[in-house]
This record gives structure tokens, C-alpha cells and sequence, in this order.
């Protein structure tokens, strides 16, 4: 803490860590078009704004799927969740990676904090999936049929969408790799 004005100095302008995050959270509200209880006025940001969404995601979010890929992704994510074809959450994909389930992985980047989802692309890489970010946890929970936020889904081969599933494979092979 900054003794003369009581304020501390790693944090800027904010007097904890909680306000630090509170304002992170109050900005991704914004970006995703929500308006929280307690402020009532509306937001100023469209609800789809795919550029503020990106500028809220973790720095290890990468490879970052464009807004193209992303529709794409949220529509097989759809069809794989009325199939039963989907693992859901930081666990259970894991889990499952573990176990040798192949597919892609999608995670959401804008989880904190950011330990939560660190060992995933590694996992990936180690077992041979292909894996990329979406910039939004709400936007895959949504495209799964969920109303909570998901981080992390796992999408298994089904006959039912083959032809979407190989286009997401293609297009999260295409991005360019961070290694």
C-alpha cells in the first residue's frame, strides 16, 4: 500500500484485489451485452461484439478461433450436445483425454483464474487433439443448450454432423501454433 494515499500500488488504481476483479468482471458484463442488477442503465456494448470479447481474454488464450471458425464450432457444439456426444467442463475432459476419447477441444478464454484451465492444452498436445479458445465461457455454454457457462468442452465423432465436425478439425489444424 502506498502509504500517502492508500492505495495500492500493484493494482493501480484499485485499494484491493477484489476491486480489481470486480472491475475485470463489471467489463465483461459490459462486452456481453448483460446488464447487472445493481446498475440498471444500459450497456454500451452490442452483445455480440466479437473484438471486445478477444480483448478480454487470458494471455495464454492461443490459438484464439476467428469469428468465422468460432460459428462453426458453437454449431457442431450444438449438434454433439443433442447427440450425447460431448464432455463438458474442466474434469470431466480431462477425464476423458486421459482415457484416450479422441475429438477437439474448445476452451473458453476468459476463465479465471487462469490455473483453472492451464494443463489442458498441454494434456492436448501430449494425447494428439486439437484444441483452440473461444473468447467467451457464456457463448459455449449457450451453444451447448446450458444456461450456466461452460470453460471447456470436449467434441466426440458422430455420424450425425461428420461433415461440420471435419470443418472444425480443418480449421483449428489451419491456426497458426504458438510452438
Amino acid at each position: 500500500l502506498c502509504p500517502s494515499s492508500g492505495i495500492n500500488a500493484e493494482y493501480g488504481e484499485f485499494q484491493t484485489f477484489q476491486h480489481y476483479f470486480k472491475q475485470i468482471n463489471l467489463r465483461m458484463v459490459a462486452a456481453e451485452g448483460v446488464v447487472p442488477a445493481e446498475q440498471g442503465a444500459p450497456s454500451t456494448a452490442p452483445a455480440d461484439d466479437y473484438d471486445a470479447k478477444c480483448s478480454l481474454t487470458i494471455p495464454i488464450a492461443r490459438p484464439l478461433a476467428p469469428k468465422k471458425l468460432g460459428k462453426k464450432l458453437f454449431k457442431v457444439a450444438k449438434s454433439s450436445s443433442k447427440a450425447k456426444c460431448i464432455r463438458r467442463g474442466v474434469k470431466d475432459v480431462a477425464k476423458a483425454i486421459r482415457k484416450g476419447e479422441k475429438g477437439f477441444v474448445v476452451i473458453a478464454g476468459d476463465i479465471s483464474p487462469i490455473d483453472v484451465i492451464s494443463h489442458l492444452p498441454v494434456l492436448c498436445e501430449e494425447h494428439k487433439i486439437p484444441y483452440c479458445y473461444v473468447p467467451a465461457r457464456l457463448d459455449l455454454g449457450q451453444a451447448i443448450g446450458s444456461n450456466t457457462p461452460c470453460s471447456t468442452i470436449l467434441i466426440t465423432k458422430n455420424d450425425e454432423y461428420k461433415e461440420k465436425y471435419k470443418e472444425c478439425i480443418k480449421g483449428i489444424k489451419e491456426l497458426p501454433s504458438i510452438y
